[in-house]
């Protein structure tokens, strides 16, 4: 079994160019399930002793701690991904996993920010950011530090990520070779080493030139190993993780108090969501948000679609 495993992860790396993240997601539903199947002090299973009940077993397991849906249908997705693999590298003649239906998930509609509450928290952010550090200046013993100056990278990030429809993991990555400025252009690569391109506008633009100099500022300064090809910097001058971000976004979220909880995919859902409401072309947003189905690419329409719903129930007056 472990044997097999490792094969499989090579196979994911060198063959189906996973990224890290999905390599992370991957190994760890499977170890989860090979230590269901032989605890501590019990004989492993071999592969052809696991069957469809196995893996039922192991499902209904997940259920009773509490796992919601969706976290249950994603481990049995990497369970038959790893069990079509093996039937196709002869280790079986049939995968068990084949007989075993995904739980029914709800469908979900994402909830976005309207276009001009997004424009709200984005606009606010460097006001919000001043007000944070004068806050901070005012307690006894604080000190002012590079944090006036990461605003205006806070700003250019976040900009980017709305202009784009980046995913974080794509924003993260970028390299300054990445970005055609004078073009406002970027290079992007998407999950499966998928390359793209995709615009962004004059607003990102102007956030990208303010944050420029802080760049240069930070590079200058760090002491320590630098990566001065990311685009996005940490203030030792470190690409920034895709945890930073995160964790900035909700930081402005509090300060601008945007009754939402925001995450960095809340930016990419706004982008589609606000190109559709705006003619945007379904086909000409699954390019630039890079997904490989248009059915991905749908959920939006049922997005735009309900806020379409709460114009009408506010403004009609037979509503």
């Amino acid at each position: 079994m472990k044997e097999a495993l490792g094969r499989y992860f090579d196979y994911l790396r060198s063959v189906r160019n996973a990224s890290p993240n999905t390599l992370r997601s991957y190994q760890t539903d499977l170890e989860e399930f090979i230590q269901y199947l032989a605890p501590p002090g019990t004989t492993p299973l071999a592969l052809r002793e696991i069957d469809h009940r196995t893996i039922r077993e192991f499902l209904g397991h997940l259920h009773a701690r509490g796992l919601q849906k969706s976290s249950i249908a994603r481990k049995l997705a990497s369970i038959r991904s790893f069990f079509k693999y093996c039937v196709r590298d002869g280790r079986l003649e049939n995968s068990p996993a084949r007989l075993v239906s995904t739980p029914k998930l709800p469908k979900r509609v994402p909830r976005v920010l309207s276009a001009d509450q997004m424009g709200g928290f984005l606009d606010g952010m460097s006001a919000a950011g001043e007000d944070a550090l004068a806050g901070r200046r005012a307690r006894p013993g604080a000190r002012e530090d590079e944090s006036r100056l990461l605003v205006k990278r806070d700003l250019a990030m976040l900009e980017l990520l709305y202009a784009s429809g980046l995913r974080v993991s794509e924003l993260t990555g970028l390299n300054v070779v990445d970005m055609d400025r004078k073009e406002m252009m970027l290079r992007v690569l998407g999950k499966g080493n998928k390359e793209r391109v995709v615009p962004f506008g004059g607003k990102a633009e102007h956030a990208i030139a303010a944050y420029w100099e802080v760049r240069a500022g930070i590079l200058q300064s760090a002491n320590g190993r630098t990566e001065p090809q990311a685009v996005f910097l940490n203030c030792l001058g470190q690409r920034l993780t895709a945890r930073s971000v995160n964790r900035i976004l909700k930081k402005y979220a509090r300060l601008v108090n945007v009754n939402l909880n925001l995450h960095p995919h809340s930016l990419r859902h706004a982008f589609a969501t606000h190109l559709l409401a705006d003619g945007a072309d379904l086909r000409a947003i699954q390019e630039l948000l890079g997904h490989s189905s248009l059915s991905t690419t749908q959920k939006y329409t049922h997005a735009t679609i309900r806020q379409l719903m709460e114009v009408y129930d506010k403004a009609h007056p037979r509503a």
